[in-house]
């Protein structure tokens, strides 16, 4: 059985999202701050949590697309501090081309490149990702041959649409495919109800939640070659 192609979740699979997403926030936060006054200085953490949970109950129809829900929020906090319509529109796609910016200033672990280089000889790679980083506004974009986000294709792994859509882009069948990431249910769940194989991406060391196991588990990327090669001797039980 050959692997003829590799799909890679991004968030703390490639890069550790936390102080990207930290540096995202403050972005925001500062535009709202500089060209929005008024707009966030009484939400602190806690409260502006609070806001964002109030709008995804008023629109469950965006909960896929999570940057559309971020541009909405940001509209409605600038409409509930008294802006207008045509001020607050523009002012959430500011807000969040500001969010976006740092969004995609990730670092990658230290090995990935080396090891995507060395996968991209010998295989398709493909990026699956619930958030909304873009792989192609990273170091790592040379390496990827498709990418999809859940706000894509209108779903969110586990569910099985982006790896269908894997699937279809890449021409392969799910047992020619390996997906790696670091979600249990999201990565290896999804995966592996859709026929692929999997590695899960445990670099924070946690235990197997339960459930039907990854075919391999590694805490570091420079073990993956090895992990893909090993299944494709056919030590990967279905």
């Amino acid at each position: 059985m050959a692997i003829k192609v590799i799909t890679f979740d991004l968030d703390n699979t490639l890069w550790d999202v936390e102080p990207a997403l930290l540096r995202a926030e403050d972005a925001q936060r500062d535009w709202l701050l500089e060209h929005r006054p008024g707009a966030i200085e009484n939400y602190d953490h806690d409260a502006l949590w609070s806001f964002k949970q109030s709008v995804w109950k008023r629109h469950p129809e965006l909960l896929h697309h999570v940057s559309q829900m971020r541009i909405v929020m940001l509209h409605e906090l600038q409409l509930a501090a008294g802006y207008s319509e045509s001020d607050a529109r523009a002012g959430a796609e500011q807000a969040f081309a500001a969010f976006l910016e740092e969004r995609h200033r990730v670092t990658l672990y230290e090995e990935a490149l080396e090891v995507l280089e060395q996968l991209a000889g010998r295989y398709t790679l493909g990026a699956l990702t619930n958030g909304n980083a873009d792989i192609y506004k990273t170091d790592a974009a040379e390496y990827f041959d498709f990418a999809f986000l859940a706000e894509d294709v209108g779903a969110s792994k586990p569910a099985p649409d982006m790896f269908h859509a894997a699937l279809e882009r890449s021409g392969a069948p799910a047992e020619c495919i390996v997906h790696v990431g670091d979600n249990p249910e999201h990565d290896i769940q999804g995966a592996r109800e859709v026929g692929m194989y999997t590695v899960w991406m445990n670099g924070r060391g946690q235990e197997w939640p339960g459930g039907p196991a990854p075919h391999r588990e590694i805490d570091n990327l420079r073990q993956l070659p090895q992990a893909i090669d090993s299944i494709a001797e056919g030590g990967g039980t279905r």
